[in-house]
């Protein structure tokens, strides 16, 4: 089972494949160019309580991005078997 859920909803350690990014063209650009796009793998690493940013690893960088900007890039999430 597939599943779709934004990036601040993932738990630590889970990873997913980006699927789209809701946000306006400077948004988009400015993720792009930190690797973050469709089709990438991202692993969130940790979050800060209460909205604050969202630590993630793409590819081999690990970056951090604001709760507001990381709520926007949607996330597909595949569930293991069995669980």
């Amino acid at each position: 089972m597939v599943k779709q859920i934004s990036l601040t909803h993932l738990k630590r350690g889970q990873s997913g494949r980006v699927i789209q990014i809701t946000g306006g063209f400077g948004m988009t650009r400015r993720l792009s160019a930190i690797g973050v796009r469709s089709g990438k793998r991202i692993t969130k690493i940790s979050a800060m309580f209460m909205r604050g940013p969202v630590n993630v690893r793409v590819g081999r960088s690990e970056i951090a991005i604001g709760f507001g900007m990381a709520s926007r890039i949607m996330v597909e999430v595949e569930e293991k078997v069995g669980k």
